[in-house]
């Protein structure tokens, strides 16, 4: 008889936090808050939610507003905004200067159709066990790319080291009888920061320029070699690689470490 009752007053709860959940009023007043307040009054929206637990969570509220208008929803992601732009991950100024850094594995594709999906699949994680905690020891992996990644660094020279190292890491593997052979890019800019990713010229050219680089090789654009030591790094001009969407005011350099300079 007890529960006979309960079921008509659970009906009524739900029925009125439905009705709140889809106040226009309510709404209103929380989209007006999330303009004014502090980080990306946008956030939820793919461009914005990084591969990170609150980009993640971020992502599953953003589907809500696909079927319905939800105050659960906007409440939601305003915390969300709010602690990503106190956390330091908000949307970053388009004048600060970032290094961006692309590796990938030469010929690998190829590789791929002779050997299998189950060699590929060794290799990628052998890869990324040597690599990754090189990248994070001076700077963040901002997303896997198939059989390479996107990185970015504080300074050109610490991105340079790390991918230097990463090639010489991934030199040392072999995997069925195969040499994988890194190749790495680096450019610095100031790309738009959306969420944890980044986009724009500066990350296409960082692209570009390892499109130049040959297995093995880590190459700079000429904009990032200005703020490499001489002493430590030798450059070599690439001005025959410089590929399709590199602006003609920007040349590729492999980069190499001088026998017995200093290093970082």
């Amino acid at each position: 008889m007890l529960a006979s009752h309960r079921e008509p007053v659970r009906r009524r709860v739900l029925e009125a936090a439905h009705r709140l959940d889809s106040d226009p009023r309510l709404l209103a007043a929380l989209e007006w808050a999330r303009s004014r307040l502090p980080g990306d009054a946008t956030y939820g929206d793919p461009l914005s939610t990084g591969d990170d637990a609150v980009g993640r969570l971020a992502a599953q509220l953003a589907p809500l507003a696909a079927t319905r208008p939800s105050v659960l929803r906007e409440v939601g992601l305003t915390a969300l905004q709010v602690w990503q732009a106190h956390a330091g991950v908000e949307e970053q100024h388009s004048d600060e200067h970032v290094v961006v850094l692309f590796t990938d594995l030469a010929g690998f594709s190829d590789w791929t159709l002779e050997v299998g999906d189950d060699v590929a699949v060794t290799a990628l994680r052998r890869v990324g066990a040597a690599v990754e905690p090189l990248v994070r020891r001076r700077g963040r992996v901002v997303k896997r790319l198939g059989d390479g990644l996107m990185a970015v660094h504080p300074t050109v020279e610490d991105a340079v080291e790390v991918a230097l190292a990463a090639r010489d890491a991934v030199g040392e593997l072999e995997v069925d009888g195969h040499r994988l052979a890194l190749r790495a890019g680096v450019h610095v800019g100031t790309p738009q920061q959306l969420g944890g990713d980044y986009y724009g010229r500066d990350v296409n050219i960082a692209a570009r320029i390892t499109d130049a680089a040959g297995p093995g090789e880590v190459c700079v654009s000429s904009t990032s070699r200005e703020f490499l030591d001489a002493e430590r790094f030798a450059a070599f001009p690439l001005s025959g690689r410089r590929g399709k969407g590199v602006p003609p005011d920007i040349t590729p350099w492999r980069i190499g470490r001088r026998p017995g300079g200093p290093r970082g």
